[in-house]
């Protein structure tokens, strides 16, 4: 009989596993988020990855590419459409007004982590589950909440260990002066329509302001040359974005103007903002944000200024790579013989209970392979338990770092290595 041979299974394209030690990685950023947020006041929120496929069309926009060809929307048992979170400020704003947080002290200010989806063509820095840390602050309309945002985030990359990065601002107007910019755009892309993608066409009618975030050659060529949305901003507008500006020069917080930048998502108002690298080549944004002063309100809310920002967790890993220290162990313990495997194991449970990463051999493996296993660890210390050492109550231990060794009392194994720990 022919066997079967199954078929190996593998993960769906465009869904990665983040293996140890790049987890790491992704715990540093973590902790370092909850960290800077932290002293700003910002409190965890953990929306679900699953929402209503309604929250994400009225929110994000009908013409956006998210909407149009992004989605992971299906329909569930009960008939409804439901949709796999493609970003996380809806969301939050979802759960800020279905929980009356707008009741606790103004600013409400969140943050969150976590998986985002969206069916795009998989890339270097792009992919189909990838994942953020956003946060979003409520409640405050005035341009200081803008700088302060904008500081905590440059704060965080900053004592995540990154440099040479570039912050961008822009301002898209609100519902007074944004009507007659898309007028504007108009004028100046409707003699140029042919030269548009068949996207772009499309957006032409709907909202022209998407034709700016295109990144086809034709349509990146043409908006060199469109007008500005900062020469068309209303008086209360200008008088946001200026005094935005004056907050961060006062903060000594570089930034450049790019007023062709809008966001790809239709509830920003007023400020927009990137920080980009030119480490990571074409997908070279690490953090965006803005702000939504009427989201709250189209939901259902009161109506409540609001701004926040997303970090993209992969590419921020990719730029942290070559930057942090991978933990190790600092102790590999060796045994030979049956007394000594219950030493060490004893030995071990017992320096772990005190916070030491522990490691041993298994198996019966011989002393000369449980050192090289030690080795490809990249352990500190090794402790090696004999049955001579045993009956001494010693042990002989290696400095692989430095190559030295020598021998202490089993008694003092933690105090010995104290030093390292603390190293």
């Amino acid at each position: 009989m022919t066997p079967v041979v199954k078929a190996r299974l593998q993960a769906l394209k465009g869904v990665e596993d983040i293996l140890p030690p790049d987890t790491y990685l992704w715990q540093t950023l973590e902790a370092r988020a909850r960290e800077v947020f932290g002293a700003y006041g910002f409190e965890e929120i953990r929306p679900p990855i699953i929402e209503q496929t309604e929250l994400f069309v009225r929110s994000v926009g009908e013409t956006t590419d998210i909407v149009e060809k992004e989605m992971y929307t299906f329909t569930d048992k009960g008939g409804r459409s439901v949709t796999l979170r493609p970003e996380g400020t809806a969301p939050v704003v979802r759960s800020f007004v279905e929980h009356h947080l707008n009741t606790n002290p103004s600013p409400q200010k969140y943050y969150y982590m976590g998986p985002m989806y969206r069916y795009e063509r998989p890339q270097k820095g792009r992919q189909r589950q990838f994942h953020q840390i956003g946060v979003e602050a409520f409640g405050v309309a005035e341009p200081r909440m803008d700088a302060e945002v904008i500081a905590m985030l440059l704060e965080y990359l900053k004592k995540s260990g990154f440099e040479g990065l570039r912050l961008e601002l822009n301002s898209i107007g609100d519902e007074v002066c944004r009507p007659v910019y898309k007028e504007k755009l108009k004028e100046y892309f409707g003699p140029r329509m042919n030269e548009l993608c068949p996207d772009c066409a499309r957006r032409f009618e709907q909202n022209p302001l998407r034709i700016l975030d295109c990144k086809a050659a034709g349509c990146a060529a043409l908006k060199g040359n469109a007008p500005k949305i900062t020469d068309y901003l209303c008086t209360d507008c200008r008088a946001h974005f200026d005094s935005l500006q004056d907050y961060l020069k006062m903060l000594e917080i570089p930034f450049t103007l790019n007023p062709l930048m809008v966001r790809g998502l239709d509830y920003y108002t007023r400020t927009t903002f990137e920080v980009t690298t030119e480490r990571l080549g074409a997908q070279n944004a690490v953090a965006a944000g803005g702000r939504y002063d009427r989201l709250v309100e189209d939901f259902g809310g009161p109506p409540t200024p609001a701004i926040g920002f997303a970090l993209g967790m992969e590419r921020l890993a990719a730029l942290l790579k070559d930057r942090v220290e991978i933990p190790k162990p600092e102790l590999f313990i060796a045994f030979i013989g049956g007394g000594a495997a219950r030493e060490a194991l004893r030995m071990a449970v017992e320096l772990r209970a005190k916070g030491l990463w522990v490691e041993m051999g298994y198996e019966g493996a011989s002393l000369k392979s449980q050192l090289r296993k030690a080795d490809r660890l990249g352990a500190r210390y090794v402790f090696i338990i004999g049955e001579e050492e045993l009956g001494k109550g010693v042990l002989k231990w290696k400095n692989l770092e430095e190559g030295s060794s020598g021998e202490i009392e089993s008694a003092e194994a933690f105090a010995f290595l104290r030093p390292a720990q603390e190293g």
